[in-house]
Order: structure tokens, then sequence, then C-alpha cells
């Protein structure tokens, strides 16, 4: 495996600056073009939110004045799907300057140790989010994020960037947990799974938005640090916004502190709806004894079930592999001979256009048929790319299949099983535990993250020198092209 990338490292090396600033100018066009399109799509869709809207907004309150308030809770999924693929290009750059080239492990490492830092801050989300509010959570979220990002983009070793990264994990692991507990219970309910959606919209961007900017980093010696660098402005924004955004009405009213509920619901409701609001606060948390959760309680007992449920599905949405698709995708598109920067986007658009359908769905078809349909379709991408690598299917019908499948399965997966959990779980757990459930929950989504991220770089280094002993070693391809061109001929 690292001999072909050597070979292709001379080859590169043997093209004219000409060719390859050619090469990258007329890449990145296609690139910024496809980016360009599918941001156009998403402000279709936010349009006919807009229109949709306004014909129900006599009977309901206006979603109008909760949005901006949702709008700055994103941009800490923007942040989660920004530091999930900001090593994916610039890894291979970042192991040559810093001197782990050619070790899987350590690149296995850099990649997943932001997610081990998640498992610590999903571990302490709820009683932070609980302790001193959804909007001071934020704030505690986008300052790891900060000190993280300056770290990795300042330093000279491996260490320090594993450090950089376990750092800004922390505030990852606190972002989902309070996202969802905010979206939640600052949005009306005839938009609230529409919110919800926003979300997985926000990871997306973030995700296509480090793509993008590691499009360079080829060309330009040291762009990777200025991709660490970038990640502090949103963070910074969000730290600051937050000052001005509504805190939420449920932890207010749990707090005992019912006028400033009030007035948090007149800024997000409107005046008009705030004591029904109240009412059916009241309503909900009837029946809550009291204001301290034991762990022990969300084990066994009475909330075990649902605990059990929120948890089985954040398990199975990361060990379903999307996490290898998002951090390894350059890898394996490399190998497979097509354009990294810009197979990388359609994984993005994928990715985008199946959270914006699900954000018109999510309220009309509901959670469970969105699940449902999202798990059985991202089975059936798997089994395409299973046919894909049969010795049955020749060459050129196994790329279209593999990449066919691949991009089916990261659209399925953003159709319901990216989106739905974190919506569903803050909607069926009851007041009293539902941040500290959410961060229970949040465990199973982290911890499985690790292990398969790590796994997952050390199986395809195996899968690679499989294929290599097979194209050399065993004689089962003796005229294949791709030894004559590597012998030069």
């Amino acid at each position: 495996m690292w001999g072909r990338q050597r070979e292709a490292s001379m080859m590169y090396k043997r093209t004219s600056s000409r060719d390859r600033s050619s090469t990258f100018d007329v890449e990145e066009t296609t690139v910024t073009k496809l980016f360009e399109r599918s941001l156009s799509l998403v402000l279709v869709f936010l349009l006919a939110l807009v229109q949709n809207g306004t014909e129900v907004e006599n009977t309901n309150p206006s979603w109008k004045l909760s949005f901006p308030h949702v709008l700055v809770a994103t941009l800490s999924s923007f942040l989660f799907g920004y530091h999930l693929g900001v090593v994916n290009e610039p890894l291979e750059s970042i192991s040559l300057d810093l001197g782990f080239n050619g070790n899987t492990l350590a690149e296995g490492l850099v990649v997943s140790m932001c997610l081990g830092g998640a498992f610590i801050g999903s571990t302490l989300s709820g009683w932070i989010a609980d302790g001193v509010g959804r909007r001071r959570a934020f704030q505690l979220c986008a300052l790891p994020m900060i000190i993280g990002a300056s770290i990795s983009a300042t330093t000279r070793n491996l260490i320090g960037m594993l450090l950089g990264r376990f750092v800004v994990g922390t505030g990852m692991g606190l972002g989902p947990t309070v996202a969802a507990l905010y979206v939640t219970e600052v949005s009306p309910p005839f938009v609230r799974g529409t919110y919800g959606a926003f979300i997985q919209i926000a990871t997306c961007l973030g995700l296509m938005g480090s793509l993008l900017i590691g499009i360079p980093v080829k060309e330009i010696a040291g762009w990777w640090r200025i991709c660490f660098w970038v990640s502090i402005v949103p963070a910074a924004i969000l730290c600051l916004a937050m000052v001005f955004c509504a805190e939420s009405p449920h932890w207010l009213y749990k707090k005992g502190r019912t006028a400033e509920a009030e007035a948090e619901f007149e800024k997000l409701l409107g005046g008009s709806h705030v004591k029904s609001s109240l009412a059916e606060l009241s309503k909900l948390d009837r029946g809550d004894d009291g204001d301290i959760v034991k762990f022990e309680e969300l084990l066994y007992g009475r909330h075990f079930r649902v605990v059990f449920i929120g948890s089985t599905l954040f398990a199975l949405q990361q060990l379903s592999g999307i996490n290898a698709i998002f951090y390894f995708s350059s890898s394996v598109f490399k190998s497979a001979g097509l354009s990294s920067g810009l197979a990388n986007v359609f994984v993005g658009i994928a990715n985008l256009l199946g959270s914006v359908v699900a954000m018109v769905l999510m309220d009309k078809l509901g959670r469970k048929a969105l699940l449902q349909w999202s798990f059985f379709s991202m089975a059936v991408s798997m089994a395409i790319q299973v046919a894909a690598s049969s010795s049955y299917i020749p060459g050129s019908a196994s790329l279209y299949l593999s990449v066919g499948g691949m991009l089916m399965f990261v659209l399925t997966f953003a159709l319901g099983a990216g989106p739905v959990p974190s919506l569903l779980l803050p909607e069926i757990f009851p007041s009293r535990i539902r941040a500290k459930a959410m961060a229970v929950c949040d465990k199973f989504l982290c911890g499985p993250a690790v292990f398969a991220t790590v796994g997952a770089t050390r199986a395809t280094a195996l899968v690679f020198y499989i294929w290599n002993l097979l194209l050399n070693g065993s004689g089962f391809f003796p005229n294949k092209k791709l030894i004559t061109v590597r012998d030069g001929n």
C-alpha cells in the first residue's frame, strides 16, 4: 500500500508545476460550483419552509421568533461536523510534517482522538447542562474547541496534535447533547422536527466546509494549520452570540424561576402563547418528585427501558460505519483512482441532500418511519457494495457500484439514522431526567465511534495489504495493466 503511495508521489513530482496548477484550478472550480449548487438547494427548501410557516402562523406561534436562537445553537453542530472532517484531506500532509507518515496506528489516533475527548465531554454534558443552564453550556462547549484547535494548529509533533484533538473532542462531546436539548425546548411543537433536522444539516455543512477548505493542502505547504485556525471563528461567534440568545424556559421552570421562564417564552413564542406553554410545562412536570437524579435511576427501574432504547439508537448509528466514510473517504477514493477532492464533495452533497429531505419529511411522516426506511436502505446500499467486490463484476462496473453504494449509504443515513435519534430522545425523556439521560445515551454515540474508527484504520491497511498480495504475489491477475504502469512501461 505504502509502495503505491510513494510511487504515486514520485509520479506527482515529475508533473510540471504548470500542469499541476491547471489541474488544481479545474478541480477547485468544479468543487466550488458543486458546493454552491448544494447551498442553493438548501435555500430553496428553506424558502418552502418560510411559505409553509406563514400558512399556519394564525393557529401556532410564529416560528420566526425562535429561529435565530436555533440558528445560533446549530453552530455547535457545524463545529462538530467541521472537526469530524478537518483531518480527512490533510491527513497525509499532517503525517509528513509531524513525522509519522506510514504509521497507520498514529493516523487512526489523530482521526479518532477527538472522539475519545468527546466520550469525556458527553459523560459530563447532562450534569453541566442541568447545572449551569443551556446557554452557558454552549459557551463551555466553544471554549475547548478554541483552545484545542489552537494547539493543533501550532504543534510540531504527534503528541501536540493528539492533545489538541482530545481537547477539541471534549467540546464536541458536550455540543450534541446541549444542542438537542436546546432546540427541543425552545422550538414551537409544529416545527420541532424541522428544527431538529437543522442540527444534521449544520453538521453536513461543517463536514463540507472542512473538505472544501482542505482542497489546497497539497499545493500550499502548511495549509493544514490554516484548516485548524479557521475553526476558531465559528467557535468564537457561538460563544459571543449565546449572550444574546434566550435561555431554555424548561430549565428555568425546573429551577423554580417561573418569572424568567415566562419572559423567555414571550421572547420565543410571543406573548399570547406564554400561559398555555407554562400550563403545558406544569402538566409535564407533574409527578416528577424532587430535582436530584441519581445515576442508578437511569440504569434500572422505571426509566431503564427508555434509556436503553436511546442508547441502542445511538450505538447502532455509530456502529453503522458512517464515521469511517467521513474520515477516510479521501483515501478510499484516491485508491480507486478518483479525485479525492471531487469525491469528498459528492459525499458532502449526498449527506446534505438527505438531511434537507429529512427536514421536510420529519414532521409529516414521523420519526419512526424515517428511522425504519433509513436503516433498511443503508442495508441495501451495503449489499450493493458487497456485490461490487464480487469477482463476477467487471472492473469498471465494480468501481461504479462501490462509489454509488457508498454515496447511497451516506444519503440514506442522513434521511433518518443521522438526524432522528438526537431529536427523538429529548421528546421521549421526561423533563426531570432529560439532560442526564441524553448524556448517558451520548456515551454510546462517542464510545463505539472511537473503536470503530481505529478498527477501520487497521482494517483498511489489512485490506490493501491482502489486495497487493493478490495482485503481485499470487498470480491471480498476471495481465493487470496496473503492474505495467507501475513498472514504468
